[in-house]
């Protein structure tokens, strides 16, 4: 679609930045936190990049003031964090740790203080360890009861200070990566366990929303999922069909259960071929039903290309694409012929021959956001809140103390403006957080790995003096927020 004058992003739009609790934070053990199962997964040899955690990350705990500060310095409109729950509650399901719930007092005032939007999301991926050994963490019903208290104690504490909610975040990735790929916690590779494990978070989403809606009827709520659109390699029918498939498998198969309330029939009947489908009762059908978000949460880094599945393509058989088959498109993960029994029959995934990679093998298609924007409106009829977009890169800190991020900027410039053309085609958005404020801890990639608009002076090896250095990305999008994106043009 061609405009010919872009709309302007609306005057209350949030211009924001996200992180997580384990990836900023440090203080893993401090004011009575107890242990989540990232503390003891990082401690497993060859999981992460030279053995990196979040003991200490990049001191956000205790540097909070500092980052709020820079935060307000760049204009930035909204902030985006995540909350630890054995901060919380250290067992889990216990007591409520005052000590815990006065640190995120104390960063909500501070934010509130300095006009910036808090935006909390309650799970980005830090289960209590206790939880995990108790009952076997996600794979149980008995999680549910637990995470409601857990969320009941943050609805009630920040109910009146916090209007937009995260439930959980990107439910596709930490699903695969901990049950499917053994790359994150808890180290499973079991497809029947992994989708058992993603319909008791669906229904643990729902008991959050309805409780939400109960105690905070004044504020939104939302979960956030990494979407990815799908494309077909080229306009062979049977691509067409392969990305069909692949967008309902990939998609459809989360985004259906949130804002549907239903899983999608396509996807559950080839689960129940393979004998990996989740038990649904009658009870679970009628509260996935009950469930309704205010918004949409949208993570987008790219999508995924596919062709006909590889059992009957007998027309497009070229090397190159072979060999990319065995990777993720979204997740980057390898993959071996058990675990992607599900994805065989239905499509393969391939590169795409017009589109370049970031430094680590990530497609980059800002016109893939743009599509991904459209389509979640279209099909769902929510208000988008872009909770994740960013580029990770190998940043230089210069012997005068700059850093040129140059390639950060024209990247989030590009999708910036595709942002701007969705909005133009239609799509109502609350706002944008790029990923992310400071650098932080990058899960499995340790801090080489950089996505800040500001730099935070330490390595794989060692804290050093964990000094935050605005790079060349951070005075961009001040300028961004002041101009409320009227300079992102064509």
């Amino acid at each position: 679609m061609l405009h010919t004058k872009l709309d302007s992003f609306p005057n209350e739009f949030l211009w924001g930045a996200a992180s997580a609790a384990y990836q900023v934070e440090g203080g893993y053990d401090a004011d009575g936190k107890g242990p989540s199962i990232w503390d003891g997964f990082t401690k497993i040899p060859g999981k992460t990049y030279l053995g990196t955690n979040g003991d200490v990350a990049v001191d956000h705990y205790n540097r909070y003031k500092e980052d709020v500060s820079l935060m307000a310095e760049m204009g930035l409109k909204a902030y985006r964090f995540s909350v630890a729950w054995s901060r919380i509650i250290p067992d889990g399901e216990g007591e409520v740790n005052e000590k815990g719930l006065q640190f995120y007092d104390n960063l909500v005032e501070e934010l509130i203080t300095h006009n910036v939007e808090p935006v909390l999301t309650l799970y980005h991926w830090d289960l209590p360890q206790t939880l995990q050994d108790k009952y076997g963490g996600w794979e149980s019903r008995e999680t549910i009861p637990a995470f409601k208290k857990y969320c009941r104690a943050l609805f009630e504490r920040f109910g009146k200070k916090v209007k937009y909610w995260v439930t959980f975040n990107e439910q596709n990735v930490f699903t695969a990566m901990g049950y499917r790929w053994q790359s994150h916690p808890p180290n499973v590779s079991d497809l029947k366990r992994m989708y058992q494990a993603n319909h008791v978070i669906n229904l643990a989403n729902a008991e959050a929303i309805n409780l939400f809606h109960e105690l905070v009827p004044q504020g939104q709520i939302g979960p956030s999922f990494g979407y990815g659109p799908s494309y077909p390699l080229n306009a062979r029918p049977e691509n067409v069909l392969a990305a069909e498939n692949n967008d309902a498998f990939n998609n459809q198969w989360w985004l259906d259960v949130y804002c549907k309330g239903e899983y999608p029939v396509f996807v559950m009947k080839q689960l129940e071929k393979l004998g990996i489908a989740p038990e649904v009762t009658e009870e679970d059908q009628k509260l996935l039903l009950s469930a309704k978000p205010n918004f949409m949460g949208i993570n987008y880094y790219h999508g995924g290309t596919v062709r006909e599945n590889r059992l009957e393509n007998t027309v497009e058989t070229d090397v190159e694409t072979k060999e990319f088959s065995a990777t993720d498109p979204y997740l980057m993960q390898p993959k071996n012929e058990q675990a992607q029994s599900p994805e065989v029959p239905m499509f393969e995934s391939v590169s795409n021959p017009y589109l370049e990679t970031t430094e680590w093998g990530w497609e980059i298609d800002p016109v893939g956001f743009r599509l991904a924007l459209r389509r979640v409106y279209a099909q769902y009829g929510l208000p988008i809140f872009v909770t994740e977009n960013g580029l990770g890169a190998i940043d230089v800190l210069e012997e005068d103390g700059t850093i040129q991020d140059n390639v950060r900027i024209e990247y989030l410039e590009k999708h910036l403006l595709e942002m701007k053309k969705a909005i133009s085609d239609g799509v109502e958005m609350i706002g944008y957080c790029a990923w992310s404020f400071t650098d932080l801890l990058s899960w499995l990639n340790g801090y080489k790995k950089r996505y800040g608009f500001v730099y935070v002076n330490r390595d794989e090896h060692g804290e050093k003096d964990l000094k935050r250095l605005k790079k060349e990305s951070f005075y961009w999008y001040q300028h961004v927020i002041q101009q409320n994106g009227e300079n992102i043009q064509m």
